[in-house]
């Protein structure tokens, strides 16, 4: 950390006798588009819930997580238990998701992270991999297939450029996070190499983690009218976890690991931790027919390698996927009238090998139970746009899911091969977009939302196969309005929503802390979620070249519905793992030769972490920043010097809490205030 400050000091003193590449760091709310996997479309008269987080946004964070980026975004949640560990929910609670990502579709360019399963291993990407994100919130099922949370469109840094870049940033708890990047353009095709390595000794006992990553973007121009994309990565990441711990052992010490019971050994000696190594690739074919018509067709397979020593077992899991996903676009446009269609399929399969075993000090050794299951999810639809004299946006969408399972054990018990299959369900959705100014657009809309159980929850860490866990689904009642000025100086963005969910699914404990799951019933979810953003200065010449507020709020009444537990009664109760209100607030100041400043403070309130609202998790104040210099040119190499520091207040809070947990272990303590420095180099 020493060397790192020093380095920091000495290179910020030649600032004076470099010159600095006047950056467009004013660069105002432009007219933003949308992909949304299809044609670009104006976010001013987009007709979904959609927030985009582009590169300014990700590059005035630290490097090496996507958590307070993400936390920015109103009715968006992500936690970090412990370095590597993520959680994510959109509009949601976290009730399904132990570990991973469940209930929200992701994607990367053309191609589903999300599993047949239904599961997400975000944590196995670096964030040098993300270029921009576009978060789609509340059921989006009508053309990303089962979900209920929303989608999450993932976009690599783009080609093009020819440019050689290494970047390194050091900090408090041994982290260290180390990236290498080259992108070459020759006449028609364009490709980058990235690779990131990423380590950290962790706040906690028993937290480090250590990721190793590589990828490759492609893309070739063959023709005029069609392009060939391939991306590709491979991760091996290993991350320790701490286990959670009782108030009693909080208050005593918060760095520790879970300890041990009378019954039950504890974190460190049992050596839990999970290993996650993940190879991806995908190969997508576009091609415009002619000016009306364009298909796109994309492959994609996956293969996991898991391993979770845990207090009670030890698992290993072997996960394969193959699916595709195609669709056929039209587009007709008249004077006064333009009209596009898609018509489209998502296919998938996953194949699961789950073994557990008795844990021995981090060894496997008695096999406790075997068993395969393979999951697999297809879905059609077909998405109408009717635009009218370019102010009046009607979309018409739907999808027919179709899901199943078959599963067969081995241990300790021989089960023939069972199948399990899921009634087939529509999922429309309908919306509207009205631009009453130039400036100024409303939109309505409603859609079904639907999520079947994942494999992960079907055959959870009790080692049973639970048949009799249904689908979640639910409809979605939505308005929002968009407005920026003129001069795209000030942009404001508003969601009313209201959803009704029935058979959530929830996650249980037994005193073994096995986990197994439930249908509780439903929730009721209503939400206000408010964004702004304005430039206070901008293109001033003087000390301050420009300052740009932003802020961000979520409200989140979410209450349970005929939810009845054994013979408790939990309806009317806060939904578990939801804060009421969450209030994110930044302000970015830009100085004369490319200095710039970055504040970020986010208020959370108070978290339910269990269904009987009997344990809560107090509110906090985080606040953050960081300071540097972008774009000093020396020669020909241009460097990024930077500086930050996270919980600058020093508050005592989690970064995610285990909810529901037995025995009172419900907190898994963040670090307190902490520093990192950095510095990127390109050529």
């Amino acid at each position: 950390m020493k060397s790192n400050l020093t380095l920091l000091l000495i290179l910020s003193a030649f600032t004076g006798l470099a010159q600095t590449v006047k950056q467009d760091s004013t660069k105002k709310l432009e007219d933003i588009t949308v992909k949304g996997y299809y044609n670009r479309q104006p976010l001013l008269r987009s007709v979904s819930a959609v927030s985009l987080i582009d590169s300014s946004l990700i590059r005035n964070q630290q490097s090496n997580s996507l958590v307070s980026t993400l936390n920015a975004t109103p009715g968006v949640r992500m936690e970090e238990r412990s370095p590597g560990s993520y959680r994510l929910s959109l509009r949601g609670s976290l009730l399904r998701s132990p570990f991973g990502i469940r209930n929200v579709k992701i994607y990367v360019d053309d191609f589903p992270l999300t599993d047949a399963g239904g599961n997400t291993y975000l944590n196995a990407l670096d964030v040098a991999a993300v270029g921009t994100m576009e978060i789609y919130k509340g059921p989006e099922a009508s053309i990303f297939g089962a979900n209920t949370g929303g989608a999450l469109l993932i976009n690599p840094p783009g080609l093009g450029n020819n440019e050689v870049s290494i970047s390194a940033n050091a900090g408090f708890y041994g982290l260290f996070h180390q990236t290498a990047d080259i992108k070459h353009q020759f006449k028609n095709y364009s490709f980058s190499f990235s690779e990131g390595y990423q380590k950290s000794d962790g706040y906690r006992q028993n937290s480090a983690m250590d990721r190793k990553y590589f990828q490759t973007f492609q893309q070739w121009n063959y023709s005029t009218a069609g392009n060939l994309k391939v991306f590709a990565f491979y991760s091996d990441l290993g991350y320790n976890t701490p286990g959670g711990l009782t108030a009693s052992q909080l208050e005593q010490d918060p760095k520790l690991a879970r300890p041990a019971t009378p019954t039950i050994p504890g974190a460190i000696s049992q050596q839990a931790a999970i290993y996650n190594k993940t190879i991806f690739g995908g190969l997508s074919n576009s091609y415009q027919f002619n000016p009306h018509f364009k298909h796109v067709i994309a492959l994609f397979t996956t293969y996991t390698d898991f391993k979770n020593p845990f207090i009670t077992n030890y698992e290993k899991r072997y996960e394969s996927t193959l699916g595709l996903r195609t669709f056929l676009d039209y587009v007709q446009v008249r004077k006064d009238f333009k009209f596009n269609a898609q018509i489209g399929l998502e296919s998938s399969g996953t194949k699961s090998q789950i073994k557990n075993f008795n844990n021995n000090g981090g060894e496997a050794t008695a096999m406790q139970a075997s068993d395969r299951l393979k999951a697999r999810q297809d879905f059609a639809y077909l998405r109408l746009n009717f635009d009218l004299s370019n102010k009046f946006l009607i979309e018409l969408a739907s999808s027919l899911n179709f899901y199943r399972y078959n599963y067969e054990s081995y241990f300790p018990v021989e089960i023939a091969s069972k199948h399990r299959k899921f009634d087939t369900q529509f999922m429309p959705k309908a919306a509207v977009s009205y631009l009453i100014t130039s400036d100024f657009s409303a939109r309505a809309s409603v859609s079904k939302g639907y999520s079947p159980p994942t494999i992960a929850e079907v055959r959870s860490s009790d080692n049973n196969i639970n048949n009799d866990l249904q689908a979640e689904l639910g409809w979605n009642y939505e308005l929002g309005l968009r407005y920026k000025t003129k001069n795209n100086r000030f942009y404001a963005n508003g969601n009313l929503f209201s959803y009704h969910l029935k058979d959530a699914i929830v996650r249980r404990l037994n005193q073994n802390d096995a986990e197994y799951f439930i249908n509780a019933g439903g929730t009721k979810q209503q939400g206000i979620e408010l964004e702004t953003a304005i430039w206070i200065i901008r293109n001033d010449a003087s000390f301050l070249t420009s300052l740009q507020l932003r802020s961000n709020y979520t409200f989140s009444h979410f209450r349970f519905e005929n939810f009845v537990s054994g013979t408790t009664a939990f309806s009317g109760n806060k939904l578990t793992g939801v804060p009421e209100s969450i209030l994110v607030n930044s302000l970015e100041f830009n100085f004369p030769k490319a200095f710039y400043l970055f504040v970020q403070h986010n208020y959370t309130s108070s978290i339910p972490l269990n269904d009987a609202n009997t344990v809560f998790a107090k509110r906090y104040h985080l606040v953050e920043s960081k300071l540097g210099i972008r774009n000093l040119k020396i020669n020909k190499t241009r460097l990024d010097l930077f500086a930050g520091v996270n919980n600058l207040l020093n508050v005592n809070y989690s970064l995610g809490n285990d909810l529901n947990a037995a025995n009172g272990r419900y907190f898994n303590p963040a670090a307190g205030i902490n520093f990192y420095t950095g510095l990127s180099v390109r050529l």
